[in-house]
């Protein structure tokens, strides 16, 4: 794919949605940390549904610790890999408190540092709280670059560094947004909604639907 048609693509995304941001609810950077690190193989609105209650009684690192690891798990029992998450909390609440004065790091490696932190949470991080250009790489955005030509690659490490390369500065903020709800309503995973697509005629897919 061709550097016009990728400014249009971006173009004709930021139109239809000039100021993207997460479906995750939240209200400060931890919140928006805890959030992201329960969304793991989960939905946005399971995660969303437990966190309305937890998010209540935590707003930082110091009321999660006083919460206690089976206080936490009380909340989130109903989200996959709880047990594992919460430990990892607890973990990353501690080291927080300790290392960083209660407060989420603006720094990549600082966040990868903590427990049940990896590059893609810490992506989400660094962009949807701290206005960094960062571009996290889930299975929909690796799914519509693969599919759309956008910027394909064999792994979302590799679709990640296409992505920074390729996508213009401009739309770089936005760009992990707009692809990732694209991927969720649009260029879904088994019959992608290629009729209803603002992109379709730049998709370079060979398969398009009609629908």
């Amino acid at each position: 794919m061709n550097k016009q048609k990728r400014i249009e693509i971006f173009r004709r995304l930021r139109n239809e949605n000039p100021h993207p941001t997460t479906e995750l609810e939240y209200g400060n950077p931890y919140q928006l940390l805890v959030a992201v690190t329960l969304s793991a193989q989960a939905t946005d609105v399971g995660v969303n549904k437990a966190c309305r209650a937890l998010f209540k009684k935590v707003k930082t690192p110091q009321a999660m610790l006083r919460l206690g690891e089976t206080g936490l798990k009380t909340y989130i029992k109903t989200i996959g890999l709880y047990n594992t998450k919460a430990k990892n909390l607890m973990a990353a609440a501690a080291i927080l408190v300790k290392e960083h004065q209660g407060q989420v790091p603006d720094r990549r490696d600082a966040l990868e540092a903590l427990p049940g932190v990896g590059r893609k949470t810490a992506n989400v991080v660094l962009n949807t709280a701290f206005g960094q250009p960062t571009i996290a790489v889930d299975t929909h955005i690796f799914r519509v670059c693969n599919r759309t030509g956008i910027a394909p690659g064999k792994n979302v490490v590799e679709v990640e560094r296409k992505l920074v390369r390729c996508v213009p500065d401009e739309f770089k903020r936005d760009a992990h947004h707009w692809l990732i709800l694209h991927g969720r309503y649009t260029c879904v995973a088994r019959t992608p909604r290629c009729g209803s697509c603002v992109i379709e005629d730049l998709c370079e897919y060979r398969h398009k639907t009609e629908n």
